[in-house]
C-alpha cells in the first residue's frame, strides 16, 4: 500500500441478518484516505456511511473484502488485537460527544491516557495542557452538564487527540450543533488533527462545513459512487 494511504478499502461489502432477512449495506466499496488530509464521507441517510466508518474503525468485521489501516489488513487481527490497536491509533469524535457525566473535562480527556497506562497525574496534565490550548483552560473541572454543546465537542476532540492518534474517525461531529458552533469546531480540528502523519475522516451530511473538506466522497446505496478533489 502507498505509504501515503492511512485506509485503504478494497471490494467491501457488509451484510446484515441471514437468509431472507439478510440486508446488504456495503456493496463493494473502494476507498482511500490520505495522510495529511481531512476527508468526509457523504451520503444520504441508509447510504451505508456510518457502517463503513464501522467497518474502517474496526467496530465491525467486513463480511468481504479487504481493509487496510495504517499498514495492518484488520482480519489478520484477533479480536484483542484489534482493541490495542484502536487503543493506540483511533481516536473518534462522536455527534453525541459520549463524555462520561460524572468525571470533569480533564479527566474525560486523559481516559485514552489512562487506558494505554500512563499514571494519572501525568495523563491530567497532558489532558489540561490540550484543553487549555483549545481554549478550555478555565473549564477543566466543570462536568459535561456544566458545558455548552460546542465546550463539549471540544473536550471531544480533546479526548481524540490526546494519544496522538494516526487516524481520527468522526461520526457527525457538527449535526448537534448549530451552524456558527459546528465551524468553530470543524476550525479546530482542521487545526489541531490535519498534519502530515495522519489522516482525519469525517462522515457528515452537514454541507455547512464541506468547505474544510480536501476529498469528499460521496455514498449512495453502499459504493462510493464519485470523489471530489476541494481546492482549498
Amino acid at each position: 500500500m502507498d505509504a501515503s494511504v492511512a485506509v485503504s478499502c478494497r471490494s467491501v461489502t457488509k451484510d446484515f441478518g441471514q437468509g431472507e432477512s439478510r440486508t446488504k449495506v456495503l456493496r463493494g466499496v473502494d476507498f482511500e484516505v490520505n495522510l495529511g488530509q481531512m476527508t468526509f464521507l457523504v451520503g444520504e441517510s441508509g447510504s451505508g456511511k456510518t457502517t463503513l466508518l464501522s467497518v474502517i474503525a474496526g467496530l465491525l468485521d467486513a463480511t468481504a473484502g479487504e481493509v487496510v489501516v495504517l499498514g495492518q489488513p484488520l482480519k489478520r487481527l484477533s479480536n484483542h488485537q484489534q482493541v490495542v490497536f484502536r487503543r493506540t491509533n483511533l481516536g473518534f469524535v462522536f455527534q453525541q460527544f459520549n463524555l462520561l457525566p460524572a468525571l470533569t473535562a480533564a479527566e474525560n480527556v486523559a481516559v485514552p491516557l489512562l487506558a494505554q497506562g500512563l499514571p494519572r497525574l501525568r495523563a491530567i496534565a497532558k489532558a489540561s495542557d490540550l484543553l487549555t490550548s483549545l481554549g478550555l483552560g478555565q473549564r477543566l473541572n466543570a462536568f459535561p452538564s456544566q458545558l455548552s454543546g460546542g465546550q463539549q465537542q471540544r473536550v471531544a476532540l480533546a479526548r481524540a487527540l490526546v494519544h496522538e492518534p494516526r487516524l481520527i474517525v468522526c461520526d457527525e461531529p457538527t449535526s448537534a450543533l448549530d451552524a456558527a458552533t459546528g465551524r468553530s469546531v470543524m476550525e479546530l480540528l482542521a487545526s489541531f488533527a490535519v498534519r502530515p502523519d495522519r489522516a482525519v475522516l469525517v462522515v457528515t451530511h452537514d454541507s455547512r462545513v464541506f468547505d474544510f473538506a480536501d476529498r469528499i466522497a460521496h455514498m449512495n446505496d453502499g459504493i462510493i459512487d464519485r470523489i471530489e478533489q476541494q481546492q482549498n
